[in-house]
């Protein structure tokens, strides 16, 4: 019998907990900051936001928190979710390398996003939400909130990134399909929206740009929609764990253990959603696995920001983190990873790659697209701009390994497909596709306007 390459569980090993790194992480959390006064928030500022479920979650301290069964039955649409051995990607680079690759790509929105949205969907609806604003920046995170959404019967407008809304008319079709609004960021919808305009009307938007849209949307809507986010926070991280816990039930059916878990990284949800689990087995019981975030030489948050306190938006109305970040009003080139396109990162990662726990490097745009499609060609799924940066450095270890002739496990996540990307595929094959590289200048100017913090954390 040839060895196995699919490795597939059955709906009983579906996770019953998420996990929550804040009960092991070795780096204390660190406040959380009003962006007005300046001082630590407080549950009423954040129920303007979300409803109170997800802020217990969010600065819950226990190690697992039980997944509602409401949610593991819609999980069960798609979860739990193949690992795959990549076994033709490891004949065509010829490397002694073992890859495996978590396909979250299988879900109904394509993507990883759904294990948050459907929660976040599922604790609005028990608090008596009738709808939820939120921003996209490649559609991956508005898709899946949309298709959540309409499980739960409750209203959606979205703030979709322009370049991306523009690039990607098939994402903004879908969120449509299931009820959604859906808004090119910039609008004029809001009044942060119409003051960007009024000074900037050919805006290709940011995510920064977009989260402040959606956060003036719900805070101005005297409680009748509440703001759900797809990345950053603690709540959304932890929903994301069951990428991470299925992966090591997995693993252990392939008889194998990463040396490295790779992934893309944005603001921080598919990342951490693979790595923590994998952490806790570093921290707890004393494995090494090495787990490296890769994200664009554009948007380099993690690899040349400044860890420092900052507004998570562009219009300094959401909370002030600290975080490794490129400047609040810092609006990226417009590459096709649009869900990377962030000025910052989730304060929890931050933490754990500034005490080094956590590896990141950045590489470039075409460099990503010629991993992906050498991918697709062996491993037969094109893959999402944003899950090529983690096969980059999948494709570039397994050559490392081959160079010093060794065996290397290797699992990186697959975080969505690519098959609302094909304008970016199209770019990149006729030679339309550029490098971007980091903006020294422009990132210096935007870190000038940090907010002013007393407060040593």
């Amino acid at each position: 019998m040839s060895d196995p390459t699919r490795f597939i569980l059955d709906e009983s090993d579906l996770p019953k907990f998420w996990y929550n790194i804040n009960a092991d992480s070795p780096v204390p959390p660190t406040p959380v900051l009003h962006p007005g006064t300046m001082e630590p928030v407080t549950p009423d500022f954040l129920s303007v936001l979300f409803p109170m479920d997800l802020i217990l979650q969010e600065i819950s301290t226990e190690r697992y928190i039980e997944i509602p069964e409401e949610v593991r039955e819609i999980y069960k649409l798609y979860r739990p979710t193949p690992l795959m051995r990549a076994r033709r990607l490891e004949k065509a680079l010829d490397t002694p390398a073992h890859i495996y690759y978590k396909n979250e790509s299988v879900s109904p929105a394509g993507s990883h996003k759904p294990n948050t949205a459907i929660p976040q969907a599922f604790y609005n609806k028990k608090a008596g939400t009738k709808a939820l604003t939120t921003e996209t920046g490649a559609g991956q995170w508005g898709s899946a909130l949309a298709l959540a959404c309409s499980f739960f019967g409750l209203d959606l407008e979205v703030y979709m990134v322009k370049v991306s809304y523009n690039q990607k008319p098939y994402r903004r079709i879908f969120m449509e399909t299931y009820g959604a609004q859906v808004y090119a960021s910039p609008t004029d919808r809001t009044n942060y929206g119409r003051s960007l305009l009024a000074e900037h009307p050919d805006s290709p938007g940011s995510l920064g740009i977009a989260i402040s849209e959606a956060v003036e949307a719900a805070a101005t809507s005297n409680g009748a929609k509440k703001y759900g986010i797809g990345s950053v926070l603690n709540h959304v991280l932890l929903h994301q764990t069951v990428i991470g816990e299925e992966s090591l039930k997995q693993m252990d059916m392939a008889n194998e253990y990463p040396d490295v878990v790779i992934s893309c990284i944005g603001g921080g949800s598919n990342f951490s959603g693979i790595a923590y689990p994998f952490l806790r087995e570093n921290l707890k019981n004393g494995k090494r696995t090495r787990l490296l975030a890769v994200e664009p030489t554009a948007a380099p948050s993690l690899t040349k920001g400044v860890y420092a306190f900052d507004y998570g938006d562009t219009a300094k109305m959401g909370p002030i983190v600290k975080m490794h970040t490129l400047g609040h009003d810092f609006i990226p080139a417009a590459i096709h990873a649009g869900g990377l396109r962030y000025h910052g990162m989730a304060p929890s990662l931050c933490a754990l790659y500034d005490a080094g726990h956590i590896e990141a490097i950045a590489v470039q745009q075409k460099a990503t697209f010629e991993a992906a499609i050498q991918f697709a060609k062996a491993e037969g799924i094109l893959p999402a701009p944003e899950s090529a940066h983690a096969i980059r450095a999948t494709i570039d270890e397994a050559l490392d390994a081959r160079a010093k002739g060794e065996k290397r496990v290797i699992l990186f996540n697959l975080s969505g497909h690519g098959h609302f990307d094909l304008g970016a595929y199209e770019a990149y094959l006729s030679g339309q596709l550029e490098d971007y590289e980091y903006p020294s200048e422009s990132v210096q100017a935007s870190l000038a306007k940090l907010p002013a913090v007393n407060i040593s954390a």
